[in-house]
């Protein structure tokens, strides 16, 4: 067995025989994410490496200490990437903390979130059990999908050890074009495009501007254009705004107090939220740098159909949409199944669990 492994397996078995609680640690990019931080760290960057990498397959393995540009780098070398885009912010997040988060970048609306994109997943079990789910080919799960589950746990299951993933051709060509929008035109017309066969892989809108990227063959993405026009951002300019929206190096991300992330349907009207405010996701996805108190954000969005995350700030009652009693019960009984004493991350995901 791997030292590490085998160190990471000792530390498990004696907490759990401790019932003493454990913080799982990686590069710490998203040690904001979350309702708490609580117990003794466990660090889980020792163990890295890709194990393994089939650029035929589509399919990349790697340990949970792996960091996400070392992936990043050998599948570009390969012509691939990973098409989740999975936010780095501002740091080099490790896989494991990547896809204990969840969280997907600006392409996520056409190509599919993190947990799309997990084919399978190896965690390390209370007793030391390294448990193995999924696997490493396309459409090879029956019945419950745990490894997809681990994805936006944050680790209050066990510590992800490996993880396999599906990845995908570089796109032939990408280009970006903006047009001068109100929120409402822009809205309107990300969900009139969203209907017609057009290769767009991100949009956003900010302060008056509306941004489209276009990816795929060169022929599709120069027909894209002609139909729909607006300024062609040069390639410098477009790689930076996608940039510092997937990182979160945009403006609206550094200076405001309370961010709030509401996920709501494509088509919903504007809100009435005061402060500065970012749409992405074809209007599925908005940003809101606002300091509306905790329960009129939340009733905006409920009244939109939608769910609302405090992002960054602190605020009573917890950053978390209150999950409907049902959905609580089945969390309760999953951490219940994996970690009957809560050694894991406790009360990160849920207060309580």
């Amino acid at each position: 067995m791997d030292p590490t492994l085998a160190q990471l397996r000792t530390a498990v078995i004696e907490a759990h025989r401790a019932r003493t609680a454990l913080r799982l640690a990686g590069a710490g990019t998203k040690d904001f994410y979350g309702e708490s931080r609580e117990g003794a760290p466990l660090d889980l960057t020792g163990y890295q490496g890709v194990t393994e990498y089939e650029p035929a397959e589509l399919v990349v393995t790697a340990r949970c200490g792996t960091r996400l540009s070392t992936i990043e780098a050998l599948l570009e070398s390969k012509g691939q990437f990973l098409a989740f885009e999975p936010p780095s912010l501002g740091g080099d997040p490790t896989l494991g903390g990547t896809i204990a988060a969840g969280l997907s970048g600006p392409r996520r609306a056409r190509a599919g979130a993190a947990r799309d994109f997990v084919l399978g997943a190896v965690l390390l079990g209370v007793d030391g059990e390294v448990l193995r789910f999924g696997g490493k080919v396309m459409k090879n799960v029956a019945g419950f999908d745990v490894s997809r589950l681990l994805c936006g746990s944050l680790g209050i299951l066990g510590p992800i050890l490996e993880v396999s993933l599906k990845v995908m051709p570089l796109p032939r060509e990408e280009l970006t074009v903006r047009f001068e929008l109100g929120e409402a035109e822009a809205l309107a017309a990300f969900n009139r495009w969203a209907g017609r066969p057009l290769p767009i892989s991100a949009s956003a809108w900010w302060n008056g501007i509306a941004w489209l990227r276009l990816s795929g063959a060169a022929a599709a993405v120069r027909a894209a254009r002609t139909q729909l026009g607006g300024e062609v951002l040069t390639a410098e300019a477009a790689r930076d705004w996608w940039r510092q929206l997937r990182s979160q190096q945009h403006a609206l991300f550094g200076d405001a107090p309370h961010l709030w992330r509401l996920s709501l349907p494509s088509t919903a009207a504007p809100l009435t939220l005061p402060g500065a405010k970012l749409i992405e996701w074809g209007g599925a996805l908005r940003w809101y740098a606002s300091a509306a108190a905790p329960e009129e954000v939340r009733r905006h969005a409920a009244a939109a159909g939608g769910t609302a995350l405090h992002w960054r700030g602190g605020v009573p009652g917890g950053r978390f949409q209150p999950l409907a009693p049902a959905v609580l019960e089945i969390h309760r009984r999953l951490k219940a199944r994996f970690d009957p004493h809560g050694i894991f991350n406790p009360n990160r995901l849920v207060v309580g669990l």
